[in-house]
């Protein structure tokens, strides 16, 4: 009996990317997931400009992680130049980033997975069967946009991150705001735990060994400094020796590029996080994990999910502690004069789908003369295509609509963001 699984394209991701598995009497003859999309030439684009366009460039990258690209571009400018910056800059960067994390999160588990889990086609009709947790969620995601918007100038593509500085501050009235609405979101994202808790069983049940990686500093769970870490190895990596990591390949079936390091592939994400530093929640997003069995050493890539909605919780008390600490302070107005000069420097934050690498090379004028960039995504493209190896002979029995939905689920977890990964690609005519 043959049983052909053909999408195209998987729904509620970014981006296009297609699965195809072939069985026939028994016997996988095909098992790939692919990615037809055109590549993109962000690296290029950004030769020859200036130092100070370049976040604005970058951050057009993706409308979902338009400001860790912003801030992975600025924190590497400010490494090429020897640019310092203030305690207050970079606590104000955090509450940024952390925004963003919260906005693409909610996002994720709320309108991509959530269905899935409460067998409906999309977040439409989600609204019907489930109004009031459709509600909450629709909540969440606007306090994370206005969040972002507070900080940055705007909802996406920020225009406040500058190197060395913000342009503009949030007032002080308007952070004790924002303080308020993220104690209140406490309680609603305790209630959607609740409800997250009783879908766990809708999860496949699907466990395989992986490497994980991502930032770590060995005291916080970082989203913003480290270096790079291995749930393989002990040791960790600088940021500026990023290339050694990802190791880019080209991949047949994909015009984004492939990476690996210890192994054939490894994973980024919320789930690599919480491997590496999982000990460092706090306290209420500690007592959700524990609520949702997420357990620090959890394998199945299903799970990415589960780790997302425990990260909004550490964010948000993450957040409160830098708010308090800021108006404690209290907010002041910076002049930072930079004088360009050349240089090359490299950066990392952790993108809401994984650490995301920046580097660019500067002339004495303050122009690009190189770039590059590896996404999160597609460090992932290889790890996507090992589970679906993995996964399909455990599900080879099943119906192929049964099939097909455990591995668009899979592909969800992931949150891949497709468009940004197809970045560029050489082509060598012989």
């Amino acid at each position: 009996m043959a049983k052909t699984i053909e999408v195209h394209h998987v729904t509620r991701v970014e981006g296009h990317g297609n699965i195809v598995v072939d069985l026939h009497d028994g016997e996988i003859s095909q098992v790939e997931w692919q990615v037809p999309e055109a590549p993109r030439f962000f690296e290029a684009m950004v030769r020859g400009q200036r130092f100070d366009d370049m976040q604005s460039i970058v951050s057009r990258i993706c409308g979902i992680c338009s400001i860790s690209h912003s801030l992975s571009a600025v924190k590497a400018i400010e490494a090429a130049m020897g640019i310092e910056v203030s305690e207050q800059t970079d606590k104000l960067r955090h509450l940024a980033h952390y925004s963003e994390q919260v906005q693409s999160h909610i996002l994720h588990v709320g309108y991509l997975v959530a269905p899935d889990l409460l067998g409906a086609g999309s977040v439409v009709p989600l609204a019907q069967s489930h109004l009031e947790v459709v509600q909450k969620i629709i909540g969440l995601h606007r306090l994370a946009n206005r969040w972002s918007d507070l900080v940055t100038g705007r909802t996406t593509h920020p225009i406040t991150l500058q190197p060395g500085r913000l342009t503009k501050l949030p007032s002080e009235s308007d952070l004790g705001q924002l303080r308020v609405q993220l104690q209140g979101a406490i309680s609603q994202l305790t209630d959607l735990a609740q409800v997250l808790g009783t879908l766990l069983e809708k999860f496949p049940s699907f466990e395989r060994d992986a490497e994980y990686v991502g930032l770590t500093d060995g005291q916080s769970y970082t989203f913003y400094d480290g270096e790079i870490g291995s749930s393989d190895v002990d040791t960790t990596v600088p940021v500026d020796r990023f290339e050694s990591v990802v190791n880019e390949y080209v991949s047949s079936q994909s015009t984004a590029k492939w990476t690996r390091w210890h192994r054939d592939s490894y994973a980024v994400g919320a789930l690599a996080r919480y491997h590496l530093n999982g000990h460092f929640l706090f306290p209420l997003a500690a007592s959700i994990a524990h609520s949702l069995k997420l357990e620090l050493h959890q394998n199945n890539p299903y799970y990415n999910t589960v780790a997302q909605f425990v990260e909004c919780a550490h964010l948000i008390e993450a957040s409160l502690r830098l708010i308090d600490d800021l108006l404690t302070r209290g907010l002041k107005e910076e002049r930072v004069a930079i004088s360009p000069r050349a240089g090359e420097g490299a950066a990392a934050v952790e993108a809401p789908r994984g650490i995301l690498f920046h580097r660019y090379a500067f002339g004495a004028d303050g122009r690009c003369e190189a770039a590059n960039m590896t996404i999160p995504t597609n460090q992932n493209h290889a790890r996507i295509q090992r589970d679906m190896e993995l996964l399909v002979p455990q599900v080879m029995d099943k119906s192929p609509d049964e099939i097909r939905l455990w591995l668009e689920m899979l592909v969800r977890a992931y949150d891949p963001c497709i468009s940004c990964s197809t970045h560029f690609l050489n082509v060598e005519f012989k």
